[in-house]
């Protein structure tokens, strides 16, 4: 992307030559494509050269550079980098400056030319900084995708009609109703409300963040604002940076029209004021989420994480639950599965299914036959290096986006449409390097049993030979660590089954013997549990059948076989629940009825009552009655059910 002279083969062309002219023989290339100069972080190659130096590899003299600029542009990291390497006997020629560090003058020169070339790369980020500045204080917009609900046209901003009605929807729900952020974003994604696809935005449902970010923005009261977020160096670092958000920064007034008006805009801010507010915090250090991220969620496919109920005043007992954080809305992708699954009672579930499977004599004769196999991870490793060299590519753009944006001239008369375009492309960047990363990860999990010492092949098998010991003994956070290195994931039921179980498949990370045969998935709906719990109390029956049996044959006897279909057809009258009695009641009059309230009818009509377990001597209020309005409800609810 550079000019001729200055691109990686030109350079390489002119070193070539130079060293022909000089009778030096060339031990090695290094070149860090796309990557700035600025610092010698993440420059592989530059890395590389400096520990070949150290090592005394080919025995070296001199490394040749283009131009200094090339070696480096921090005067601290050059000349660090320079006396490292004259300490083992090399020294620097640059080229195109003539400069040889083996000669008098020339360290002095290579001082004097890093510094100005430092100098002049802060020089053109503070102006093209500046630059944006004045555009804001002008009420222009500064460079960047539009917001949502503008589009830009010849660098400026004007409403986009097709988004503007989102934009004021969310102001109004949020400013004249009950609801946060959260619960703006589920009405727009429930409300028939389409969100336009950007390639700024892909996500296609109304987020969360969404809202937010459209709430704090001043852009929509037509006002300007400049240093929202800001590029800080990093505390005890050289040159790494991070961006950020700053709680204060200048609004300027805005060319562009409002969507809003300044009232609502901070009447939203106050209500975001009062709403900001963080969770507290459970923190046992000795509690690990043992099957977090290995639980898919039966509705979306997500992974379930671990969630902390903090300790009740009762029992000042923690809970713990695994949930999908999808339902929360964080995307805009609605999950309809709301269930809190309690975690002992599912992570004993795991362990008993694996602990029969180890139990089985074919599975431990199978095992110990795979104990000491090698197992190949040679070409999930080729995928990962093809993947990081993409990610070095990618990188590399990333660089050489930045550096023509901090280069690019302010006065240039196509510099509003220049510096969008390569914004574009530096955003996409981003999208690039996120999805190699993610498939990195996954190849690395896959293969993360062998890649761990902890937890390498044969130790897993030797752990499932000796699980029943082991596992009950080991703390929750090497549970949790067995469990991600056996199993890749656990597919569930949308609900708890009758026989008790959640679970209807596990995937392990690779072949089990199971049956005498290797698999990956255990598939158990159609499996019974090992135990029975069944919860007895004394009650009268809802019936009785009298059944006179006598055997033989004639006249007067009864088959047996008829017998058993009697029995099987006859079913006992179902028991009426509170839980029925009050679905009733709000399907058909609209309003709910508390179960006191029902117990009270009852007592009142001589009906049948069960102590409860709980019951106190005495109450601490005095028991409220229900409306006649509820009486008259409660009853029509009883006879509906024939209670009464």
């Amino acid at each position: 992307m550079q000019v001729d002279g200055y691109s990686l083969d030109a350079q390489r062309d002119k070193l070539r030559k130079y060293a022909a002219y000089e009778d030096m023989v060339i031990a090695g290339e290094y070149s860090d494509e796309g990557f700035s100069g600025k610092n010698i972080q993440g420059r592989q190659d530059f890395q590389r050269m400096l520990n070949d130096i150290q090592d005394c590899k080919d025995g070296v003299s001199y490394v040749l550079v283009f131009k200094l600029s090339r070696f480096g542009r921090n005067a601290a990291d050059v000349l660090n980098s320079l006396q490292l390497m004259q300490d083992f006997g090399v020294n620097l020629i640059c080229v195109e400056d003539g400069i040889d560090s083996s000669k008098d003058a020339g360290k002095l020169m290579i001082s004097v030319l890093s510094a100005v070339a430092e100098i002049e790369r802060e020089n053109i980020r503070t102006q093209t900084m500046a630059g944006r500045e004045q555009k804001a204080r002008e009420g222009k917009w500064n460079g960047g995708f539009a917001p949502y609900g503008y589009s830009l046209e010849n660098g400026d901003l004007v409403i986009a009609e097709d988004e503007v009605e989102v934009i004021r929807v969310i102001y109004d729900r949020y400013i004249h109703t009950n609801e946060g952020v959260a619960g703006v974003a589920k009405y727009l994604n429930r409300n028939g409300f389409v969100k336009k696809l950007r390639q700024n935005n892909t996500i296609p449902g109304f987020s969360r963040s969404f809202v937010q970010d459209v709430l704090d923005n001043p852009v929509y009261m037509g006002k300007i604002a400049y240093g929202r977020r800001r590029t800080e160096k990093k505390q005890g670092t050289r040159n790494e940076m991070h961006v950020v958000e700053q709680s204060e920064f200048p609004i300027y007034d805005g060319q562009h029209e409002a969507i809003i008006s300044e009232e609502d805009w901070y009447l939203a801010q106050e209500k975001r004021k009062i709403n900001s507010f963080k969770r507290e915090k459970v923190n046992n250090p000795d509690h690990a989420h043992i099957l977090s991220g290995i639980l898919k969620c039966p509705c979306c496919g997500k992974s379930m994480y671990g969630n902390i109920a903090k300790a009740h005043s009762k029992d000042k007992k923690t809970r713990y639950y695994y949930y999908c954080k999808n339902t929360v809305t964080p995307t805009g992708h609605e999950c309809s599965f709301r269930l809190n699954i309690e975690q002992t009672e599912i992570n004993k579930f795991v362990a008993k299914i694996i602990s029969a499977m180890v139990n089985n004599p074919r599975f431990v004769e199978a095992i110990q036959a795979k104990i000491g196999s090698a197992v190949d991870t040679e070409d999930m490793e080729k995928q990962i290096a093809v993947l990081q060299g993409q990610l070095k590519q990618a990188f590399g753009t990333k660089s050489r986006l930045e550096r023509q944006m901090d280069t690019l001239d302010i006065n240039d008369a196509h510099y509003d449409r220049k510096i969008l375009d390569l914004q574009r492309r530096y955003d996409e960047q981003y999208d690039t390097i996120e999805d190699i990363e993610v498939q990195i990860g996954e190849l690395q999990s896959q293969i993360r049993s062998i890649q761990q010492e902890k937890i390498s092949g044969d130790n897993i098998y030797r752990l499932l030979l000796a699980f029943d010991e082991v596992y009950h003994s080991a703390t929750e956070a090497e549970q949790k660590e067995f469990m991600k290195a056996f199993i890749e994931r656990i597919e569930m039921f949308p609900e708890k089954r009758k026989d008790g179980s959640w679970i209807k498949k596990i995937v392990f990370n690779f072949p089990v013997p199971v049956d005498g045969e290797e698999v990956k998935e255990l598939p158990l709906e159609t499996e019974t549990t090992v135990e029975t719990v069944v919860l007895l109390s004394h009650k009268k029956p809802d019936g009785h059948i009298n059944v006179k049996v006598e055997f033989g044959e004639g006249e007067g006897k009864v088959p047996l076989d008829n017998i058993a279909k009697r029995a099987e057809e006859y079913k006992p009258k179902e028991r009426v629940t509170y839980k029925m009695i009050k679905e009733y009641i709000e399907a058909k009059y609209g309003f709910k009825v508390h179960a006191a309230y029902i117990a009270e009818v009852k007592r009142d009509l001589g009906l049948p009552m069960y102590d409860a377990p709980n019951a106190v001597e005495e109450l601490k209020q005095p028991r409220k009655h229900p409306t006649a309005e509820k009486v008259e409800a409660i009853k029509d609810a009883l006879k509906h059910f024939e209670v009464i």
